[in-house]
């Protein structure tokens, strides 16, 4: 009987809470929650990456644009060489048929 009433009076104890473990715990996920949003990039950094973003599309684009009118050039240098070259063709080809006519009537 007297063990029950010990053991009923050690039950109702309440244990010391642990204030300063609970204040410290909230100090230190403050402090970790600053240095997470004081280590990002600032505004001015994802502004300027955003800039070398544009700015290497742009180039590139130019450079693409730069790129096809120099095949287009190229394409257009090779037609005209080809087309003199037939017509010197044509010229050689009449002048030989006009050589090589016998001399008729004229009518």
């Amino acid at each position: 009987m007297l063990g029950s009433k010990i053991l009923y009076i050690c039950t109702k104890f309440k244990k010391p809470e642990n204030k300063m473990k609970k204040v410290l715990s909230v100090i230190a996920i403050a402090a970790v929650s600053a240095v997470f949003v004081a280590c990002g990039p600032s505004k001015e950094d994802l502004e300027a990456a955003a800039k070398k973003t544009a700015d290497s599309i742009a180039m590139a684009d130019s450079i693409a644009n730069a790129q096809a009118a120099a095949d287009l050039a190229a394409q257009q240098a090779a037609a005209d060489s080809a087309a003199k070259v037939q017509a010197a063709a044509d010229s050689a080809r009449v002048a030989d048929s006009l050589a090589n006519a016998k001399p008729g009537k004229k009518k």
